[in-house]
């Protein structure tokens, strides 16, 4: 902590315009903190105060660097406690909004890690189903993170993190097209069409591609919940349009693969974890850190 102290002699002379006043206030000798700031002044090139005959002001240079030293002790202070409260018994409760499709599939691996590390800490996890239900929560302090696709930006947000997963085709490991590196829409049309529904946000970018193809959209199931979109394409032989994010936990356990379309190469959603502006609880933003992880796991 040798730098903080330096900057803590600086700070204190700065606010009472003299060295015997800082030192006794810091209770050290006047003589460590005048070496420490004539120090500091032969690195930069240049004095920071100027000494009058009873008092010590900020030069030009000084007045730059007081506002960054200052800046700095508000973030040691702040670091410090967080780090006071992850060494404690690591209590406490955090909120979490999301999407169903999220809860269900990307983050109970997360979530189960966290809760093992950290039992004595609660989750509630909220489901919601807009992104701007989330972004609310979030911002009006009901919830410690959210997490979602493609928030709208706003100032009392923050983006902790942000993955971009693309549209493809999602069906069994057994369907015909499942071993192929990427397909057309056109391979997709002669298997049973499961499609998010018009209150989805991945639809648009389906009809777009359709349409750009000439090719009629005719699904055998449209739906909003992508659980359903999941299970058709494991039991019914199906194809269904979602993101890897969407399919993460049926990726891994060999249920569903994900094939790239060529004409959704450009279609693409980005997965994002917002907090508030004004920052999380030490144990928020450790979940956090593990969720970044996650994120970044789901996209390879």
């Amino acid at each position: 902590m040798l730098h903080s102290r330096l900057l803590s002699y600086v700070d204190e002379v700065a606010r009472t315009g003299s060295i015997r006043k800082a030192a006794n206030h810091l209770n050290v000798a006047a003589s460590a903190i005048s070496r420490q700031i004539l120090s500091l002044e032969t690195q930069l090139g240049t004095p920071i105060f100027q000494r009058l005959p009873k008092k010590l002001i900020l030069t030009a240079a000084g007045e730059v660097l007081i506002g960054h030293i200052r800046q700095t002790l508000k973030e040691l202070t702040r670091a410090q406690a967080k780090i006071e409260e992850l060494k404690g018994l690591r209590r406490g409760e955090i909120t979490v909004a999301m999407m169903s499709g999220l809860a269900s599939n990307l983050v109970p691996g997360t979530v189960k890690e966290f809760r093992v590390a950290n039992p004595r800490v609660k989750l509630n996890l909220t489901l919601f189903n807009t992104g701007a239900e989330i972004q609310s929560a979030v911002a009006n302090g009901e919830a410690d993170l959210g997490i979602g696709f493609d928030f709208a930006k706003d100032g009392n947000l923050t983006v902790l993190a942000r993955a971009v997963g693309r549209l493809g085709a999602v069906m069994a490991p057994n369907h015909p097209l499942a071993k192929r590196s990427n397909i057309r829409l056109g391979d997709c049309i002669d298997y049973p069409l499961v499609i998010a529904d018009g209150s989805s946000a991945i639809r648009p970018y389906l009809d777009a591609a359709f349409t750009r193809a000439a090719i009629d959209l005719q699904p055998v199931i449209e739906t909003n919940a992508i659980e359903i979109m999941r299970h058709a394409a494991i039991l019914d032989n199906g194809i269904t349009f979602l993101t890897p994010f969407d399919i993460e936990f049926e990726r891994r356990a060999g249920r569903l693969v994900y094939v790239p379309v060529r004409e959704l190469g450009r279609d693409a959603q980005a997965l994002m974890l917002i907090g508030h502006e004004r920052g999380s609880s030490a144990i928020a933003s450790l979940l956090a850190e593990m969720l970044k992880a996650m994120m970044r796991e789901a996209v390879g």
